[in-house]
This record gives C-alpha cells, structure tokens and sequence, in this order.
C-alpha cells in the first residue's frame, strides 16, 4: 500500500478512536476537525477534495440548526416543563407507566421529527420529567431517548437523516418505503423496549411522585410547541416531494426561535448562546475524514465484495452486510458510514433485501456504542447540561445486548417481508 494510503487510514482511524474515547474530556469535534486538518495538511487531500466533503454534509448541518433552535427556545420557555408535569400525572405514581409513556413518545417524535431531534427535543423533557417525579435515579427514563432515537429511525424516510445519505437520489417512494420496512421496524421497537425494560427492572419498581403541579404555559411556549409541530408537516411534506429536509427544518426552525424572542422580547443571544453548535464541526471533520477515506479505494473494493458475495449467496450476503455495516458504525459513525454504504450501494448489483438489511443496520447498529450515530453524540451532550454522564463502557455492555438481538430480529423479519 503507497505511503500516503497508509497515512489517510491511520489518521482516519486515530482521530475516530479519539472522538469516542474523549482523552482529557475535550469535546470530540476538536479530534474530528484536528484529522481532517491534518489530512489538508499533509497533502493527502487537497482544499478542494476537504471542500467537497464539507459540503456533503451542507443538509445535516440545516437540520441540526433548525432542531438544535427549537429545543433551545422549548427549553428557555418552559414547554418542556410543561409536558413533563403532564407525562408525571398520566403516569399516577408508577415507574413502569413513565418508562412506557417516554418510549411512546419517543417512538412518535422520532418518526415524525428524526432521531436527531428525540437526542435534541425529547431528552431535557424526560429530563424534566423525572426531576419533576423525584426519580431517584434518572438514568433509565434517560436511556430511552438514546436507544428508541435508533431504534425506530427507519419506521420513515424522514426518521433518520442517513436513510437519505444511503438512497441519496434514490429514495424509494413512501408507498414503497412502509411495506418493506414496516415489519422489522415494528419488531426492533418492540424489541429494544422489552429489552430496555428488563434490564432496568430494579430501577423501574419504585413509585415515584404523582401529586405532580401542572405549571402555567405561557404564550412563548405555545408558539414553541406550534413550530415543532409544524416542523414536523414541514419534514413530512418534504419527504413526500422528494426534497431534502436540511431547509425546511432550518427555516421553521429559525422562524418559531424569532417569533418567540419577539414576543417574549428577549435577546436572541439568550439562545444562541445555549445551542451546542460544537456538533456541526464534528459532522463536517468526520465527512471530511470519509472523502479521504474513499482515496483509498474503499468503496471500490466494498461494492465487488458485496457484489460477488450477493451472487455467491443472497441470504448469507443479507446477515453478512447487515451486521457488517452495524458495526462499522461504531467505527465509523452512522453519517460517513451511510455515506460509504451509500456509495457502495450505487455501483454494486444487489438485490432490494440486502439493501433493506444495510439500511437497518446503519440505523439500528449505532445502539452499540455512544458515538454510533450523531443522534447518542447529541444525547451525551444534553446529559451533560442536565450534569449527568454515561461512560462508554456503561453504555457498551448495555448496548451489547439492547443493540444486538433487535439487530438480528429486524433483518430476520426481511425475510418475512419478501414473501
């Protein structure tokens, strides 16, 4: 392998270890920009290759702003106040009825509003929730929105950004999109939930709070509501147009934070200041850090190896890209590694199961570890504004299991689906 190969792999792979591992607890977007600077550095990617893959991620980048806004705003009025008191009082002192009133949630908002946007909108509610349930431990409430954030990421089109990276121009129509991934999304839900459930058991058998106050919602948190709301049209229609959702979510985004700072009259560096924008470098290292990568050769050599292993054995091929690409997420990260998936899937001849099982992986297989996918980055991110933290390891042995027997579940009910 030429020098410069070798060079583009092991700066790739270090900077990855390094944005997982968090060495001095910087935040991972400095090892992730650090590599991809390095590379133009070095030569081994010219401005215009590194350019290329920052813009790549230009749709990612619109919808995290949009989703990162409306959170904040939710978040500086209150709303979120708001729902937890309601979701505690529905709950009538049981923790088994909370955990299952958060999944519920979770699984609504992640269809409609992204995997994203539960890490982003949903975590400081259940925040909130069980603070206002005084829940001695909030963990297990909390684990929800990391796990059901990819679990039902692939119930729509729109459920996950990587579904549009994997099909790019090719997004089969939603008429199409339900039959074939109905089935397996209902079982992997169901799955990670019982799961879930199980292993928290102890936590989740001690009553909690149900004389709960419900807190006034004021009109800047009405408004903040009606633009998630709406947002969720917006991506809807969006989908159902072919359109990418990056604008839409931006613009409604940007929309309802102004027309809630005007009525509130607040400054908007109120909530500029609070968004964790350090994500958006991180998105655009790690596509940087993939347009060196495919340098390599890699997409070339992973399209005629699932080419041929297609041919040689559909069912084998289906497990084997599968689980293959689920744990190259946990390499990789879910967004470079759709973007190569989606590549290989361009050039390779294969037929609609094995595409169907390397989507599923791409979003389920991030359940693994905390930094599979852009969506359990952002929940770390809002758990440390709540002053909470989950090692790596804590979240790998829970993930070896919650990850692993969905995963197998989803891409085995294919095989229903086909017949």
């Amino acid at each position: 392998m030429p020098t410069s190969l070798l060079l583009i792999w092991l700066i790739s792979t270090l900077s990855i270890a390094l944005v997982i591992l968090r060495p001095f607890k910087m935040p991972e977007f400095v090892w992730a920009v650090g590599g991809a600077v390095l590379l133009l550095l070095l030569r081994l990617l010219t401005p215009a290759e590194g350019l290329a893959g920052v813009a790549k991620g230009l749709d990612v980048y619109l919808f995290l702003t949009g989703m990162m806004l409306l959170a904040e705003v939710a978040r500086e009025e209150k709303l979120f106040d708001w729902l937890a008191a309601h979701a505690t009082r529905l709950a009538q002192g049981s923790a088994q009825r909370l955990f299952l009133l958060i999944y519920l949630v979770g699984v609504v908002v992640t269809t409609f509003l992204s995997n994203d946007a539960t890490a982003v909108v949903l975590t400081p509610a259940v925040a909130a929730a069980v603070k206002a349930a005084k829940v001695k431990n909030p963990l297990p409430y909390l684990l929800i929105c990391a796990f059901i954030a990819n679990a039902a990421s692939f119930v729509l089109p729109i459920s996950n950004p990587a579904n549009l990276v994997i099909y790019g121009a090719h997004m089969p129509p939603l008429l199409e999109w339900l039959p074939r991934y109905l089935l397996p999304a209902a079982v992997a839900i169901g799955a990670t939930y019982f799961l879930l459930r199980y292993t928290q058991r102890d936590e989740l058998s001690q009553d909690i709070e149900k004389d709960i106050k419900i807190p006034t919602l004021e009109r800047g948190g009405k408004v903040a509501l009606g633009g998630i709301a709406g947002t969720a049209v917006a991506l809807l229609a969006a989908s159902a147009l072919d359109r990418p959702l990056g604008l839409p979510t931006a613009v409604t985004g940007v929309f309802t934070t102004a027309i809630v700072l005007l009525i509130v009259r607040k400054s908007p560096l109120v909530v500029i200041r609070s968004v964790s924008w350090a994500v958006l470098p991180l998105v655009a290292g790690l596509f940087v850090l993939v347009e060196g990568l495919n340098k390599t050769g890699i997409t070339q050599w992973l399209s005629s190896l699932l080419t041929r292993g297609a041919a040689e054995s559909a069912t084998g091929t289906t497990w084997a890209s599968g689980v293959g690409v689920a744990l190259l997420c946990n390499v990789l990260n879910n967004l470079p590694a759709g973007l190569i998936t989606g590549n290989v899937l361009q050039t390779a001849h294969v037929s609609e199961p094995i595409k169907s099982a390397m989507l599923i992986g791409i979003d389920l297989g991030p359940n693994l570890s905390v930094t599979g996918s852009l969506a359990t980055i952002l929940w770390l991110v809002a758990l440390r504004r709540e002053n909470l933290t989950v090692s790596a390891w804590q979240f790998l042995k829970l993930g070896a299991l919650v990850m692993t027997v969905p995963l197998l579940l989803a891409i085995g009910s294919l095989f229903l689906v086909s017949h």
